[in-house]
């Protein structure tokens, strides 16, 4: 057997895709060979996700020589890997912890991915899931046509032969009437005299397309909690595109929205995200997609809306008088949203409300972007999913809750219930009657 392979980084090693190093095929290689050996000797991660069973399976076969594996065995790595970040967050030895061996397993993975996709083109597949503001304006169009075509079985057959996209997938519905077209029916409130924030809203595709009402309810917490609220012209994160390797697409997407909200920024606005992988996105990718200190200053004003309303609580500016309590909460807490290191925010706010409990349901749903979508791994999200699946339903919640539109989705699939976005419940929270079977609130406490 050849010397041991060594720990520390090769000279291979890059995350950022605007070095021309990251797209060496030969560089790669050697790191995904540096990062499998690693992983299988540290099996931490083995009940994250399906990528680290198949790894440590697939190294044992070949008697531990991760040099041994073959290019299927590989690729069958990278594919199970949906970006949910968790191995990040637990593992002792990434960037962020800096630690010498720079290990950043779904970047890595992500970079497999990118240099794929560069040397044999996107399919179509990926191209079309890649880019959901398309899918979105298609289906707004005809929203009630797009939506019994996407629920008729003969339909959804075709769609798994022609896009691969399994044909018992639970799919959001467009919505009747788009977040857009809501917002030039409803003006943004006029802002205070002195704001206790400036807001920038960043929507998401999901929300303006599908599921308006988390929109809607940022609107009326900020405008509640005394924030100007803006909502500027903006696009699709990028992250579907970024996570099917089309990075030339995703740096489009990102560059357009910086172009878009950095004059904001300048005048003193954060950009509050409702979506935890649009801010995840914007705030940990853009400056691996785009090069400049401007794409920088951008990141750095990149907040989950949550977590702008807790600063607004800890100094003392959170509006406190609610109305009504939905009682029992299950809160799924979104892996994007613990990648941030921010802190559980959204669940902080909600037990504010006064009679709330809320049940923390820590475990990823297994959808991640449009993984669960695809026919080869919709079964495969489902039981990987079953552990936070089973948390929402023993809650025995009144109201089921998280801040991912898509785990959502996938826990609607699971159980038949479709949780609410947090800042709903605090919306709703604020108005009496807001949970028409809910016993009244007790008074709140003073000062809170």
């Amino acid at each position: 057997m050849d010397k041991r392979i060594e720990s520390r980084p090769t000279d291979g090693l890059s995350y950022n895709s605007t070095e021309a190093k990251y797209w060496d095929r030969a560089g790669l290689d050697k790191e995904v060979e540096r990062v499998f050996d690693i992983c299988h000797g540290c099996r931490l991660c083995f009940n994250l996700c399906p990528s680290f069973p198949a790894l440590f399976d697939a190294v044992d076969r070949n008697d531990g020589d991760v040099r041994a594996l073959t290019a299927a065995e590989k690729q069958r790595v990278v594919d199970l890997c949906y970006g949910c970040k968790l191995c990040e967050i637990k593992c002792p030895y990434t960037p962020h912890d800096g630690h010498e061996f720079q290990l950043d397993f779904p970047r890595l993975m992500l970079r497999a991915k990118s240099v794929n996709a560069k040397e044999n083109g996107v399919p179509l597949r990926e191209r079309v899931l890649g880019h959901p503001d398309q899918i979105g304006k298609a289906g707004a169009l005809t929203p009630s046509l797009a939506n019994m075509m996407c629920r008729q079985k003969f339909q959804r057959v075709v769609m798994e032969k022609m896009l691969g996209i399994h044909r018992d997938k639970l799919l959001p519905d467009f919505a009747a009437e788009t977040f857009e077209k809501w917002l030039e029916r409803n003006p943004l409130p006029a802002p205070p005299a002195e704001p206790t924030a400036k807001v920038a809203l960043f929507p998401t595709c999901f929300v303006n397309y599908y599921n308006p009402a988390p929109g809607k309810a940022a609107v009326e917490v900020f405008a509640k909690n005394g924030c100007a609220v803006k909502c500027p012209k903006q696009n699709c994160c990028g992250m579907p595109a970024l996570d099917s390797g089309d990075v030339e697409f995703a740096r489009k997407e990102a560059r357009a929205n910086v172009d878009s909200m950095l004059p904001l920024v300048r005048e003193g606005y954060k950009i509050a995200a409702i979506n935890p992988t649009c801010s995840l996105m914007m705030r940990q990718e853009y400056p691996n997609l785009l090069a400049g200190d401007d794409v920088k200053e951008f990141a750095a004003a990149i907040v989950d809306s949550h977590e702008l309303l807790n600063h607004l609580r800890r100094a003392g500016k959170f509006n406190t008088e609610f109305q009504s309590t939905p009682g029992t909460v299950a809160y799924h807490v979104p892996c994007h949203l613990k990648a941030q290191d921010i802190g559980l925010r959204s669940r902080d706010l909600m037990r504010q409300i006064p009679g709330v409990e809320v049940v923390t349901v820590d475990a990823c749903t297994a959808h991640d972007g449009t993984w669960a979508m695809k026919k080869e791994f919709f079964a495969l999200s489902m039981k990987w999913g079953e552990k936070a699946f089973s948390g929402m339903r023993e809650a025995s919640a009144r109201v089921m809750a998280t801040d991912c539109p898509l785990a959502a989705v996938q826990i609607e699939q699971a159980t038949g219930v479709h949780p609410m976005h947090p800042i709903e419940v605090l919306a709703r929270a604020y108005k009496r009657g807001g949970f028409p079977d809910a016993v009244p609130p007790p008074e709140a406490p003073k000062g809170e």
